[in-house]
């Protein structure tokens, strides 16, 4: 017997519809054939991972600045080695 997959738009459906409790999590089981325990361990996961949702956006910011801040000091090593080099040939 093959397990069935859910796709996260079906689970994230049932997850707010649960979360929206007008029906049990009983009601709602039978009427998508889940097991309650199934919505529960989903509502669970999808509770845990809410934060991530708003904090994304900072660390999208935060990892280009770092991104940014990286490049720059490989230019600026770069810069340093050549500027260093010309001044011996000068020499």
């Amino acid at each position: 017997m093959t397990r069935k997959k859910y796709t996260s738009k079906f689970k994230t459906k049932v997850v707010l519809e649960a979360l929206k409790e007008l029906s049990s999590v009983a009601e709602l089981a039978q009427k998508y054939e889940l097991a309650p325990q199934q919505i529960n361990l989903w509502k669970r996961e999808f509770l845990s991972k809410a934060e991530d949702v708003f904090e994304s956006k900072g660390k999208t910011k935060r990892e280009a600045a770092d991104e940014e801040k990286d490049q720059l000091l490989k230019v600026i090593g770069q810069l340093k080695v050549e500027n260093d080099f010309l001044n011996n040939a000068l020499r």
